[in-house]
């Protein structure tokens, strides 16, 4: 797993109960024919990009969400902001891998009004890098299990050592707990879901050194329509 393609290969092979591989699995409901090729083709597009940049930091979270990196491949990142992320990343190519309407995430709606005010390039990851839903109902989020994450973690220990980052902001407490024993240091911000939205913004202004002059009310936490919408 020395380069994005092998790193993505090796991934996209892995196989687990109750969790949607989005770059081997198909959803019925809303993938397009080619949609794992695609959602791997956007993760290795973004990680020779971000090696390319010589990124120096790494954004993780807990889990890949069935409105966001499930439908998109990349993570923390749901269909709303691929163009974002393309410009971000220094004009990749990022392709949607569903049809219908694009669908919108709350966590990722926030993460990429912070990004796009930081305006450097990251790596966006998740301690578990797969989609773990509830049994039988697929479009459901739920956390990984120790075993699942045991399951995984070589690849997150591989992606820091294919970026070589200079840093890591862990999204959360779960994730940082996760990250504990990293040797690559780590700095913890409030996770922006369930009101924390506010201090996530203003734990990346203050690593990044910028102002926290964003004062826009929390977005609501409710569902997101088919058509994009946060409602």
């Amino acid at each position: 797993m020395k380069t994005p393609r092998t790193f993505a290969n090796a991934l996209a092979s892995t196989s687990l109960k109750a969790v949607f591989n989005p770059y081997s699995d198909h959803c019925a409901l809303y993938d397009r024919i080619d949609a794992a090729h695609v959602r791997k083709r956007n993760l290795i597009h973004c990680l020779e990009a971000a090696i390319e940049a010589r990124v120096d930091t790494i954004w993780i979270a807990r889990d890949l969400g069935y409105r966001g990196g499930r439908r998109t491949g990349v993570p923390l990142t749901d269909e709303i902001h691929l163009t974002s992320a393309s410009t971000l990343m220094g004009g990749v190519a990022l392709d949607r891998a569903t049809h219908g309407p694009a669908v919108a995430e709350r966590t990722a709606a926030v993460v990429w009004r912070v990004l796009t005010r930081v305006g450097a390039p990251v790596v966006l990851w998740n301690i578990f890098p797969l989609h773990p839903h509830e049994d039988n109902n697929p479009l459901t989020n739920r956390c990984h299990s120790r075993a699942e994450r045991d399951a995984t973690w070589p690849f997150l220990t591989a992606l820091i050592s294919m970026v070589a980052p200079r840093r890591i902001i862990a999204i959360g407490r779960d994730a940082s707990l996760a990250l504990a024993g990293i040797n690559t240091p780590v700095m913890t911000v409030r996770h922006p879901s369930y009101g924390g939205q506010t201090e996530f913004i203003a734990g990346v202004h203050a690593i990044y050194g910028l102002v926290n002059d964003d004062v826009a009310p929390e977005l609501p936490l409710a569902s997101h329509t088919a058509s994009g919408t946060i409602i």
